[in-house]
């Protein structure tokens, strides 16, 4: 296979930054050192995607900012008003780990699809390159989940890369209507049983498998969500691993 000889994706419910109190900006959390380390290399080469925020400069200044002690070597790929790179299936398949942030689940789907990433990401994935993101940057490796991309109001959305047959729910304990439509769209069948997050945690899955859950702080925890078998969904919370900084 490749780099790391198996196909990793950490899926992160929230808390990928903080604010640094050190530059008055913002700096990668133990959740993205955990991910650097799935590549196995000692000055990984981390690809970053704003998609989500239709490639907001300032977001992608912050996210180049945060690393600035890293030992990584980042670049970033754009589709707004053109991809920035010549070969894009190129670039992403040169790296080593891909971040992928928040925003507009929808409408980056919309837009890979456009552009082919799609594909070639499903291509990296099997190729070893580590997959990861935050919220919307988590739930588009999944079948789907929910989102707030049509407004504030949340909606049940299943189009996503389906890399991992399971539903995803990220910011679990910090908005209070995902628990709720992710349970009712298990329930239904409109989306199948699947793992979400709290604030400050990752979901690692090997393959399609999930392996593990890890955590930046205490009391926050992963949930496996189910069918129940009669029209409702069923929670079994999962106990993290604790990352220290």
């Amino acid at each position: 296979m490749g780099r790391s000889g198996q196909s990793h994706i950490l899926a992160i419910g929230g808390g990928s930054f903080r604010p640094s109190a050190r530059y008055g900006f913002i700096e990668a959390s133990p959740l993205l050192r955990y991910a650097l380390d799935l590549t196995g290399q000692d000055r990984p080469r981390l690809g970053l995607l704003a998609t989500a925020t239709g490639d907001d400069a300032e977001w992608l200044l912050k996210m180049y900012g945060a690393f600035r002690e890293w030992d990584v070597e980042v670049s970033h790929l754009t589709v707004f008003p053109m991809p920035n790179v010549d070969d894009p299936r190129e670039w992403v398949l040169s790296q080593d780990m891909i971040y992928v942030s928040g925003g507009s689940v929808a409408n980056l789907a919309a837009l890979w699809r456009l552009h082919g990433l799609d594909e070639v990401f499903e291509e990296a994935w099997r190729a070893g390159v580590v997959l990861s993101g935050q919220s919307a940057g988590a739930l588009c490796w999944h079948v789907g989940g929910n989102t707030d991309s049509f407004g504030p109001e949340l909606r049940v959305w299943a189009d996503g890369l389906g890399l991992l047959p399971y539903s995803c729910g990220v910011h679990y304990d910090s908005d209070p209507q995902r628990r709720r439509l992710l349970h009712e769209s298990v329930g239904s069948g409109e989306l199948p049983g699947g793992y979400a997050a709290d604030e400050g945690v990752g979901l690692h899955y090997v393959g399609t498998e999930f392996i593990q859950a890890v955590a930046v702080h205490r009391d926050a925890y992963a949930y496996r969500v189910e069918h129940d078998g009669a029209g409702g969904a069923k929670e079994i919370r999962i106990e993290p691993r604790l990352l220290t900084s």
